[in-house]
């Protein structure tokens, strides 16, 4: 890559370190300002050095199960792309969520913000449901590079011991947080570690 860099950089009269750095912001820029999508909104209640505590409001999402033999990004593409009572396209949001409840494990799409539970298109997959997520606080720790599972079980770590070095209580499962389109440098990747929390508005 840098050889490549470097003939096409003598090219153009560029020096190599400055064609890497123009390389990264137009892949940042295509990544972000471009391809810009809707995200969860929320309040920072808190942040550390090493995590972040959220605030979300009540939000939608559609959701399948998520197991080896299963293709749950397909299914739930296929239900915004207009696999849905209305045939209706739906915008594709971040981050795209995978929990653990009822010991099964669940991919999530959140549904942009201009649904409600009345105006959403019913799925037309058995496999594949509506869900609304409560209100609530939410321990965060964002992380660059492939959202790989040894990735995530590194980061749940760190978060779940700084969490309990300051005495704030986890409720549930790790949830792993995804923002980036697949063909992102890991370099440009943001990934998040997420725990739902018990918030007393102070840290000891």
């Amino acid at each position: 890559m840098d050889c490549r860099l470097t003939l096409i950089g003598k090219k153009f009269g560029m020096k190599t370190n400055l064609l890497q750095k123009n390389l990264i912001i137009l892949i940042f820029f295509l990544n972000t300002s471009v391809l810009a999508i809707e995200e969860a909104k929320y309040d920072i209640i808190y942040k550390s050095d090493i995590y972040e505590i959220r605030f979300y409001s009540e939000r939608l999402v559609v959701e399948t199960k998520n197991n080896i033999n299963s293709s749950a990004f397909k299914k739930l593409f296929k239900y915004i792309s207009g696999a849905n009572n209305t045939s209706e396209k739906i915008a594709m949001t971040v981050p795209v969520t995978q929990v653990k409840k009822d010991n099964s494990n669940y991919m999530q799409f959140i549904i942009p913000s201009k649904f409600n539970l009345k105006t959403i298109p019913g799925p037309t997959n058995l496999d594949v449901q509506i869900s609304r997520i409560k209100e609530g606080y939410f321990g965060v720790i964002e992380y660059t590079g492939r959202s790989t599972a040894t990735n995530f079980i590194k980061y749940s770590k760190i978060l779940r011991e700084k969490l309990s070095d300051d005495k704030i209580l986890i409720r549930g499962s790790p949830i792993k947080a995804t923002y980036n389109r697949p063909f992102t440098l890991p370099i440009l990747r943001r990934n998040e570690v997420m725990f739902n929390v018990f918030w007393k508005n102070s840290v000891q």
